[in-house]
């Protein structure tokens, strides 16, 4: 089956195994060995290239284009969700019903989360299917390290990532603690006591600095993708998070809590400080799960499922 991807990446063609930068977007183009083309060039594109399926991420600040010049070269069109299920609701109203009528031009529709699929379910009555977020491994499937220390906070100082949750949890390790830079941060204003801001890198780099933590923290209120829940399971890193997010409930089970319940995530960080066997099970714990429902395999069997809506 024949696939290309539409997003607001100003690149076309196919994604290497090796590529530098394989964020999760570029995981599933990699995996389902899809054609990439901008969104806002399509009107560029040789009609006479055929795809069975197209799959179109809509940019979260530019979400008004013509879906039916999509189907001249595409049988069937899906979109992929973009960002947490509510974002289209901050738009104008205008807007909003753009996007929600783009939503019913699309043959079915992908999302990150079991909750999305209910959401969307009921917001357009489609057929909605999950598509896992992914980690391409060869570029870092050798890496090791039995000698961690530190705690990895997942987001920034703001509403969209919850980074001041993370860090007040963080606190209870008595470790330093490192965050990414995001692309909310506002810079000089998030200086914190022990608080260590990684420079903006790329996702090979990402995964390395990650490598060396002993713990994750990431009580982020948005769910979409959750990719920091997948990263830290992919290393043996335990992370505490807030529930409904796909990656965080089944691949750190144990160290999962309603959002906003700091309290219970605070008791978690001192047992997994304070409690070996505790730690050493949920690395086991997350390990095996991530072999058992986010290794590549999976993905594509899931992938392959979907398609024959």
């Amino acid at each position: 089956m024949e696939i290309a991807f539409f997003t607001e990446g100003g690149w076309q063609g196919k994604v290497p195994r090796n590529h530098p930068n394989m964020r999760t977007e570029m995981a599933w183009m990699c995996a389902l060995n899809a054609t990439h083309y901008p969104i806002d060039s399509i009107h560029m594109i040789n009609y006479e290239t055929k795809f069975d399926l197209g799959i179109v991420i809509i940019p979260k600040n530019n979400p008004e284009f013509d879906v039916s010049q999509l189907k001249q070269f595409c049988t069937r069109v899906a979109s992929m969700q973009e960002g947490p299920h509510w974002y289209f609701q901050d738009y104008t109203l205008d807007r909003q019903i753009w996007f929600y009528n783009t939503l019913m031009e699309m043959d079915f529709l992908f999302v990150h989360n079991e909750i999305d699929k209910r959401y969307f379910q009921g917001l357009t009555g489609k057929e909605c299917k999950v598509m896992p977020s992914l980690m391409i491994e060869d570029s870092v499937k050798d890496l090791s390290n039995d000698n961690r220390s530190d705690v990895m906070i997942g987001g920034n100082f703001c509403h969209w990532y919850g980074g001041f949750d993370s860090y007040i949890v963080a606190q209870e390790f008595n470790e330093d603690i490192y965050v990414p830079s995001m692309g909310r941060r506002i810079e000089g204003e998030e200086q914190m006591p022990g608080l260590y801001h990684l420079p903006y890198m790329d996702w090979i780099s990402w995964i390395k600095k990650l490598n060396a933590c002993k713990y994750g923290v990431h009580l982020m209120r948005t769910h979409a993708a959750g990719t920091f829940a997948l990263n830290c399971s992919y290393l043996g890193i335990p992370c505490i998070g807030y529930e409904g997010l796909d990656t965080q409930m089944i691949l750190h089970p144990d160290l999962t809590v309603p959002v906003g319940d700091i309290a219970a995530a605070k008791k978690l960080a001192e047992k997994l400080r304070n409690d070996e066997d505790f730690y050493l099970y949920c690395i086991k714990v997350t390990k095996m799960l991530y072999q058992e429902h986010y290794i590549e395999d999976k993905f594509l069997k899931r992938i392959n499922n979907a398609k024959k809506l």
